[in-house]
């Protein structure tokens, strides 16, 4: 059999999407496919009209070439203008807006398909495009420059997957703006804020991307972002989103005026790492959402040996932009101490990865490499920490064969931190919810309260000293830390979601606690403790009815779901524990 035939060429590649495709498929299936196509129209019309060639086109995907890089730009340009002009006619939430990323590289072709880095950069930039807008190279800019009246603000330098150098990105503006839609974009809008903004310095650190194919490189570029999210928010001065909440959009081509809105700040911090022998290359870019600016865009180039003091230099530099002025104590907390060993803190990273899956089956793999972590360095607080809060979770999940025995290893465990570095707000935390377990409140609650004052920006400080007042059953001095843990880390609560439910209800404020037993399912529809709890409300709310419906629910997504077992869980007097097994037996629970 003959091989393929193909070859290689230099192009003009533009690769297009519809921003928000899959809202739109779910309001109306039907009013979005012939959108689409009708749009699709659009651009194949324009695309041959600048002499262009359509590659392919899969759902909301689109692949062009041409032979010259004037003719992609200008035909960019003039399909957004259509597309604006098309959208004004459409009801708001109808509208369709595409994105558009512009480059010029060296393809491969293969019949009428076309491959290789060029086509991957296009992709890129189509990520990186406001939705109504158009994303361009820096190989494109240098082409069009003095050949086309189209203005351009420079957006820094940008990783690609698999292309060892950063690429520039261009946002291309054509007189007043290339669509009004997309320029109202470029800026987050403070009437859109889905919570009001703080009145301090505010920021969302995104999880930085990870542009190699290693899985370790993945561990630590999420441990970066974590890291630096820690020291942000040990300053009391400054406002900073939970990485619970920023690392839902991991993986996701998000925008960072959507990220500002949704999580209501002014700053987005987004990154990448790049892992090569033995160097890694970090990039940082801070940007102002309100303003639509970027605050700084920042490469660093580090052996491995010295990887560690790239988190102290990009929060730092990150504090300084928002003008936050520290004092001799934070600076310290910020510049937190770690272990030297990068093969310690990556086996650590991995097993944090595990335990927040909750998989029952997997904590013994989880526990292997806390050990193996401190195996590499004995001296590893943070790996002593994790060993104590994986005790406490084994506990919660069932798999402990011995919950008092894994209950006193945790405290124990915790303790050895403290004694060496009472600083460590998270060995205090972790002390806490261990005491919790052991029905300890007061001690549970003192503990709380440390890790708070040590770190009064941490989302899970704050939610621990809630529990702890929670189950003391101080319910409506827990409400508070939990909305304010809540405002901190919006998406993903979980349980901070099941404990304000349970506070409400407890205080026989019903409704809200069905309320937010709700919000909770929206997110979660197979959260198992939501819909546990919401079946004992019903009942408790004189809606029993809705109460059986919850059981079936549970049964469905548990069918080995023991009420007995379940009850054992609850860390609280017998006589609250009684009252609610009452409930899950008139909704239906065995």
């Amino acid at each position: 059999m003959e091989p393929k035939s193909f070859h290689r060429k230099l192009a003009a590649i533009l690769s297009a999407d519809v921003a928000g495709y899959s809202r739109l498929m779910q309001d109306d299936e039907a009013a979005t496919v012939a959108t689409l196509e009708a749009y699709k129209q659009v651009f194949s019309d324009l695309i041959r009209q600048h002499r262009g060639r359509v590659v392919d086109s899969p759902g909301d995907n689109l692949l062009a070439e041409f032979a010259s890089v004037v003719d992609a730009v200008q035909c960019a340009v003039a399909v957004q203008k259509e597309l604006q002009a098309r959208n004004a006619e459409l009801p708001e939430n109808r509208k369709m807006l595409f994105r558009i990323g512009v480059n010029l590289g060296d393809v491969i072709e293969e019949e009428s398909r076309i491959y290789g880095d060029g086509v991957n950069i296009a992709a890129r930039l189509e990520g990186l495009a406001e939705p109504g807008g158009v994303s361009i190279s820096g190989s494109v800019f240098e082409q069009i420059e003095t050949k086309l009246p189209l203005h351009c603000d420079y957006l820094g330098e940008h990783e690609v997957k698999n292309i060892s150098r950063p690429v520039r990105v261009y946002r291309a503006l054509m007189g007043n703006g290339l669509a009004k839609g997309a320029e109202a974009r470029l800026k987050a809008d403070p009437r859109k804020m889905a919570f009001p903004l703080p009145d301090k310095p505010s920021i969302a650190v995104l999880p930085f991307e990870n542009m190699s194919d290693e899985k370790g490189v993945e561990y630590f570029a999420d441990g970066l972002s974590e890291e630096i999210i820690n020291g942000l928010s040990s300053v009391e001065h400054v406002f900073v989103i939970a990485r619970s909440s920023t690392f839902t959009y991991k993986g996701k081509p998000v925008k960072v005026q959507q990220v500002s809105e949704e999580m209501g700040v002014q700053y987005v911090l987004e990154g990448s790492v790049q892992w090569s022998d033995d160097r890694v290359r970090i990039t940082a870019q801070l940007i102002d959402a309100l303003k639509g600016d970027h605050v700084f865009s920042e490469r660093y180039d580090y052996e491995l040996k010295d990887i560690f003091a790239v988190r102290d230099e990009i929060t730092i530099k990150v504090l300084i932009a928002m003008r936050v002025a520290l004092t001799s104590g934070e600076q310290a907390r910020v510049e937190i101490k770690r272990t030297k060993s990068l093969e310690a803190y990556l086996k650590l990273l991995q097993a944090y990865s595990i335990m927040g899956g909750g998989n029952r089956d997997k904590m013994g793999l989880a526990r292997q490499l806390v050990e193996e972590s401190l195996s590499l360095d004995p001296q590893y607080a943070t790996a002593y920490v994790a060993l104590a809060n994986l005790n406490i979770v084994d506990v919660y999940v069932g798999g402990s064969k011995s919950p008092r025995e894994s209950l006193d290893r945790a405290e124990e465990l915790a303790k050895k931190v403290i004694s060496s570095d009472d600083s460590n707000e998270y060995a205090h935390a972790v002390l806490s919810l261990a005491y919790v377990f052991k029905k300890q409140f007061d001690k549970a609650i003192l503990e709380a309260e440390k890790a708070v004052a040590l770190n009064p920006g941490d989302a899970f400080a704050i939610f621990m000293l809630g529990t702890a007042l929670y189950h003391s059953e101080r319910f409506e001095e827990a409400i508070p830390y939990f909305k304010k843990s809540l405002r901190l880390s919006p998406i993903a609560s979980n349980q901070c979601l099941v404990n304000l439910g349970g506070a409400y209800r407890f205080l026989g404020r019903y409704d809200e606690a069905i309320e937010t037993y709700k919000k909770l399912l929206q997110f979660q529809p197979d959260h198992l403790p939501g819909h546990v709890n919401l079946a004992a409300t019903y009942v408790l709310a004189g809606r029993e009815e809705e109460g059986r419906f919850e059981s079936s629910e549970i049964m469905r997504i548990d069918p080995q779901f023991s009420l007995e077992r379940w009850a054992k869980m609850f860390p609280f007097r017998q006589e609250l524990v009684d009252h609610l097994v009452e409930a899950w037996r008139k909704a239906g629970l065995k």
